[in-house]
């Protein structure tokens, strides 16, 4: 299964792409993750960084503290990154591509066999949450 989301920012394309560069940033704007451990390698196809979070055990239990590892899959310079969620199975691209010299429009995809209920909103809590902190142009 497939979810997808898109969004425009208010943002250069060189202020977003320095902002997605910076692994400790994955924390800001990804739903889910509260901190992130890159490996020596930080932003390069192949880093693997531990990333920590909470995850959805059933309605009795709640949430719980959860680990993962994130593999940097492909990385093309001010247009595009993917990865993986190895616990969570999921893979996630994301796609820039300038408007203006002011404007960024943001894509993100997750692609995974367990895409269901709240998972199929991350790919639009993702854009939203960088709407909200990339927004160079509009100040």
């Amino acid at each position: 299964m497939r979810a997808e989301a898109t969004r425009e920012l208010l943002a250069a394309r060189a202020d977003l792409w320095g902002f997605l560069v910076e692994p400790y940033h994955l924390a800001d704007w990804w739903p889910g993750i509260a901190a992130v451990e890159p490996d020596r390698r930080g932003f390069a196809p192949g880093a693997r960084w531990q990333v920590r979070g909470t995850r959805w055990v059933n309605p009795f239990v709640g949430r719980r503290p959860s680990e993962q590892l994130l593999l940097v899959r492909e990385i093309d310079e001010y247009e595009r990154w993917s990865f993986h969620l190895h616990r969570e199975r999921l893979d996630v691209e994301v796609r820039i591509r300038s408007l203006a010299p002011d404007r960024t429009l943001v894509t993100v995809a997750v692609e995974g066999t367990w895409l269901y209920g709240a998972r199929r909103t991350l790919p639009r809590k993702a854009v939203d949450r960088l709407h909200a902190l990339v927004q160079t142009a509009a100040a």
